[in-house]
């Protein structure tokens, strides 16, 4: 099984969400988060403290899917998230060792 992340665009959302739904895909969590990358955040110094403005809200989408779907959820965030310009967001993917259905107990695969 595989763990993608990605974050995207937050009026990409519901074309991703449609992307993954065609694919099959049961389930998602979407999370609203901030954050920058290669355009920096600004530090500034108040009271003392430094912290960072200019952080770009962003939506990240967690998908926990099938070995041999993982490619194609990727693809699927890719085309629809796109837009061609600075900040689109990334892709993740990571190996998950095991997932539990909390109601019926089923593991792996037919958790999902």
């Amino acid at each position: 099984m595989k763990l993608v992340i990605a974050i995207i665009k937050p009026f990409k959302l519901d074309e991703v969400r449609e992307a993954l739904t065609s694919l099959g895909v049961a389930g998602m969590t979407v999370t609203e988060v901030k954050g920058f990358g290669r355009q920096k955040g600004q530090t500034e110094i108040y009271r003392g403290a430094e912290y960072s403005t200019n952080m770009v809200p962003k939506i990240k989408i967690e998908v926990v899917c099938a070995t041999a779907l993982a490619d194609r959820v990727v693809e699927a965030v890719q085309q629809s998230a796109n837009t061609g310009a600075i900040g689109d967001g990334k892709i993740f993917v990571l190996d998950v060792g095991q997932a539990v259905r909390i109601r019926t107990g089923e593991t792996d695969d037919s958790a999902l």
